[in-house]
């Protein structure tokens, strides 16, 4: 059976949340991980592909912004800016940045498709816009409207998010998902 990661990436302290899913339910939800954990539990599932909730790469040197962020800012939702590497290098804002971009490059030599996605871009696409509540409580209903089972009783945001990812991943080994620069998001709803 095929198996999705879905990956919520944090600073050095926080780690990863990793999500495993198959076609109906959530196989895995694991916080706190390290790059190498993450490394382990994709080496375990063999998924048929990987989406890190981080960027896959810096912006042009000199520029603020990616094009794709641009891009899906102006049709689906907000999304901070990654500037280029000197920046991202020289700030400790972006020091999750740099994990993403040291996990994708683990992943690299693992022969499996690995893609950059943005949970809220996600979420938006299968739930409407988020409204004046607030994001828990948005994609806490979200991720229930998606009757996807095995989803624990209570769930933190970085693991809605890494559930996020993993249910991109599966739309994107399904084809129903569109790319605005690196970043994969849904074509529609799940």
């Amino acid at each position: 059976m095929a198996a999705w990661v879905g990956v919520d990436v944090g600073g050095k302290r926080k780690g990863f949340d990793a999500a495993v899913i198959d076609d109906r339910r959530v196989l895995v939800l694991q916080g706190r991980l390290t790059c190498r954990q993450v490394v382990d539990l994709v080496c375990e599932h063999r998924p048929a592909a990987i989406a890190i909730d981080s960027p896959c790469c810096c912006a042009p040197d000199g520029q603020t912004a990616r094009d794709g962020e641009l891009q899906l800012a102006k049709s689906i939702c907000g999304i901070r800016w990654t500037p280029d590497e000197g920046r991202v290098y020289a700030s400790a804002y972006y020091a999750w940045i740099l994990e993403g971009l040291a996990l994708f490059d683990a992943l690299a030599a693992h022969g499996v498709e690995v893609i950059e996605v943005f949970p809220t871009a996600s979420w938006t696409r299968w739930h409407g816009k988020r409204g004046s509540g607030t994001r828990a409580a948005w994609t806490r209903q979200g991720l229930e409207a998606l009757g996807l089972d095995g989803v624990p009783a209570r769930t933190n945001q970085d693991q809605r998010d890494a559930i996020a990812a993993a249910l991109t991943a599966r739309q994107h080994s399904l084809a129903l998902t569109e790319t605005m620069g690196d970043i994969v998001v849904p074509a529609g709803r799940c």
